[in-house]
Parts: structure tokens; C-alpha cells; sequence
């Protein structure tokens, strides 16, 4: 059998239970910045599935692949602590606010097409509706996990703000999907 030259894909250097931040600095992969990572990655990974049912609507595929990129840099935030005294990766890292603005933005524009919300409703509304309130269903997981890095000053408070907001964003674009689609959302009911 011909011998390859070894893959960069793996380094086994996880092998031991512990992993590297963007700094260098060496922990254990049951710290919980890897939870807040790993969600952040899921999160990313659910919306390229909504991408894919949303794939005839270029504004909310747009908005999309524009998020996505977000939580690249977003992981790349989480990954380095705030209190490296590494200055350039720190730079390198910083989250512009201003992403904020912009789901704020994207939130009133896609609102205002909407109908009045007056009562609670289940995720619902066809496939691409559905995948995006899976998506915001992972994306408060995310950021519950990054409460507890937030409470110990390890992020830079935008991130999870952004976060927050990501959350009310795919709501909005749930409901616009279901709504451009001409699909039903289903009303909650009590018992």
C-alpha cells in the first residue's frame, strides 16, 4: 500500500481529554468554554440545514450566510478569554457591536411584514420555518452557556448580547418563512 503524508485534520493532540484555545492556553475539554463553543458550532451547523429548506428565498438566505460568518468570529471570541495578555489575539478577536445593530435591524424590517403575534404559537409552519425555530431553540442553548463565561468575565459582553438577539431574529425569520410560504402556524392551546 502507497504511504500518504499524514493529514492536518487530526493532531491527537486531544487525545488526553484536553484541548487548545485560539491563545494556546491548554484545558480540559469538560470546561465549560467548549460547551459554549460546541453549541455555538451546532448552532451554526443547524442554520446551514435551514439555509437548505430557505434556498428560494434569497433575503433570509442572505441573512443566514451572513450570521453564520458571525458566529465564526464568534467562536474565535469565545476561544480567546478576555483576560489573555495576548493584545494581539485579544484584537484580532474583538467583536465589532456593531453586528448587534444589525439583527436589531433585520428584526424590525421582518416584523413589520408580519402579522400581529396574539397568541403563543408552536414551532411550526412547514420545513424551513420549523428548522429555524430549531435553530433558535439551539441558539438559547448557546447562550445559556454562555452566561456562565459572561458571569466570570471570560467574553466580551457583545457576544452574548449578540446572542440574545440572534434568538429574537430567528424567531422573526420563522415566522416570516411560515408566513412567505403560506404555511399555518400552529396555535398553542392550554388544557
Amino acid at each position: 500500500m502507497e504511504r500518504v503524508a499524514k493529514s492536518k485534520i487530526y493532531t491527537k493532540t486531544g487525545d488526553r481529554g484536553a484541548t487548545s484555545l485560539y491563545t494556546g492556553e491548554r484545558l480540559s475539554k469538560t470546561n465549560p468554554v467548549f460547551d459554549a463553543l460546541g453549541n455555538t458550532d451546532e448552532l451554526n451547523s443547524s442554520l446551514g440545514l435551514a439555509a437548505a429548506a430557505c434556498s428560494e428565498d434569497s433575503q433570509i438566505m442572505n441573512i443566514i450566510f451572513t450570521i453564520q460568518n458571525r458566529l465564526m468570529d464568534i467562536g474565535a471570541c469565545i476561544a480567546t478569554f478576555q483576560s489573555s495578555e495576548d493584545t494581539d489575539k485579544l484584537l484580532k478577536t474583538r467583536f465589532d457591536p456593531s453586528h448587534i445593530s444589525v439583527l436589531e435591524n433585520w428584526i424590525d424590517i421582518l416584523d413589520a411584514a408580519l402579522p400581529k403575534l396574539t397568541n403563543f404559537i408552536l414551532p411550526s409552519g412547514g420545513e424551513a420555518s420549523s428548522r429555524l425555530h430549531m435553530s433558535r431553540s439551539i441558539c438559547r442553548r448557546a447562550e445559556r452557556s454562555l452566561a456562565a463565561l459572561l458571569e466570570r468575565q471570560e467574553i466580551d459582553e457583545n457576544v452574548f448580547v449578540y446572542i440574545n438577539r440572534l434568538s429574537d431574529l430567528l424567531f422573526v425569520m420563522a415566522r416570516t418563512m411560515a408566513y412567505r410560504q403560506g404555511k399555518g402556524e400552529v396555535i398553542y392551546q392550554k388544557q
